[in-house]
């Protein structure tokens, strides 16, 4: 075996939990470390360690990854109650990827793993339908409670000095018991999500489209719609047409319709909410989860990448008790080819950059060539293939037979 290649820059490698986690670990063995002098600032973001450091390694790991640049992620479980029971946590830790959102200002992009074989479910859709979600705000940092009948709810806003400025009745709850709910967001953190969408947009060379429901939000969505509109004509209008992309911005009721009749290829800019309802719609429409890759870009160019689903509990049970899984590592496999892509790139290390692309390349051709997990089974129809159900770990194998063989032609 030829020489492996070295790293100049850390990645920074932040574990996480359940199947995924072992995956992790089996993705290394297998794919990685026979070829690269690997080189990471490694955080454990498992459940066990979040609790015992008060979720201070997260904060941590989101620094290093503003320090290095560049990160790639192993997903994490977001606690439940169920879960505070189970692992007999302090308090219910909030979301690591909210905390490193939080901390990264980024704006997170959703792209599908296209393969031959894999039809989406909307035939139509030829070219991947990146998603770009803002990671800020609305309901995700929403103030609510329940209402009593005759209650009065007020939406008011002071000045620095604790003055009123504003007082507007939001409902008078005279004939019956509610709820009532108040979101806010951020100028400095729209014009981030807003930036780092034009950004994207032209490193992939797609158009970009951007939704929200200003007809009926005449003042928050409105915010938005003026933000992106006043940063790409002053920054980007011309960028954009030196690339020969498009910016659009329209309605989101319209922009469904739009990119349901599409034939794919565009990046789909939408607010938090609409963009978590819509990057699983767009994902499981293109056939899975298992099969989207996710990257996290904050507006300095710091790069998180991770796997779009979560950490496949019901397999975690099945592997504990000695069972064999057929865990689908795809998406995890593509966090870190995109962040190994991303390392040499910056670095300078185009063998590097290469040998991302020669590993996702072999990771596809496995699934072209008939050999997946059992998730893909039902969803995969090629001519003169007979697709045959690995486990997780051959799968892994299957394909680092294909890698040796891309990386010696």
């Amino acid at each position: 075996m030829s020489k492996k290649i070295v790293m100049k820059t850390p990645l920074v490698e932040m574990d996480g939990d359940e199947m995924t986690r072992v995956l992790w670990q089996w993705i290394k063995e297998d794919l990685i470390l026979p070829y690269v002098d690997l080189k990471t600032e490694y955080y454990d973001l498992g459940l066990v360690e979040r609790d015992k450091t008060d979720d201070q390694v997260t904060v941590a790991a989101a620094e290093a990854n503003k320090k290095y640049g560049v990160g790639v992620k192993c997903a994490t479980i977001t606690p439940n109650a169920q879960r505070v029971e189970e692992y007999k946590l302090k308090q219910m830790w909030k979301s690591p990827n909210g905390t490193i959102r939080r901390i990264l200002d980024g704006t997170v992009f959703r792209a599908p793993i296209l393969a031959k074989g894999i039809t989406p479910y909307i035939p139509g859709w030829k070219k991947p339908i990146v998603l770009a979600r803002h990671a800020y705000g609305d309901v995700y940092s929403g103030v609510e409670m329940r209402t009593a009948k005759g209650d009065k709810a007020f939406l008011v806003v002071e000045d620095a000095e604790g003055n009123v400025k504003e007082k507007l009745l939001v409902q008078d709850f005279k004939n019956s018991d509610g709820i009532v709910q108040a979101v806010h967001n951020l100028d400095a953190s729209i014009r981030s999500f807003a930036r780092s969408c034009f950004n994207y947009a032209l490193d992939v060379k797609m158009p970009l489209w951007f939704a929200t429901k200003d007809t009926i939000s005449k003042k928050y969505d409105h915010r938005f719609k003026d933000i992106f509109a006043e940063i790409f004509e002053t920054e980007y209008k011309e960028k954009f047409a030196a690339a020969g992309i498009e910016y659009m911005y329209t309605l989101i009721d319209d922009a469904v319709a739009r990119v349901v009749r599409s034939e794919g290829g565009i990046l789909w800019a939408c607010k938090n909410y609409d963009g978590d309802v819509m990057s699983d719609m767009v994902a499981t429409a293109y056939g899975s989860l298992g099969l989207m890759s996710s990257v996290l870009v904050s507006p300095e160019g710091n790069y998180e990448f991770e796997a779009a689903h979560g950490t496949v509990t019901r397999h975690y049970y099945k592997h504990l008790k000695g069972e064999e899984t057929s865990t689908n590592s795809v998406a995890t496999i593509f966090a870190w080819t995109g962040a190994l892509a991303k390392r040499g790139e910056l670095d300078h290390i185009p063998e590097l950059t290469a040998f991302a692309k020669k590993l996702e390349s072999a990771t596809v051709r496995t699934i072209e060539e008939g050999e997946m997990t059992g998730d893909l089974i039902p969803l995969f129809s090629a001519e003169g293939v007979t697709p045959k159900k690995l486990t997780s770990r051959e799968f892994l194998k299957a394909v680092a037979r294909r890698l040796e063989e891309e990386m010696n032609a």
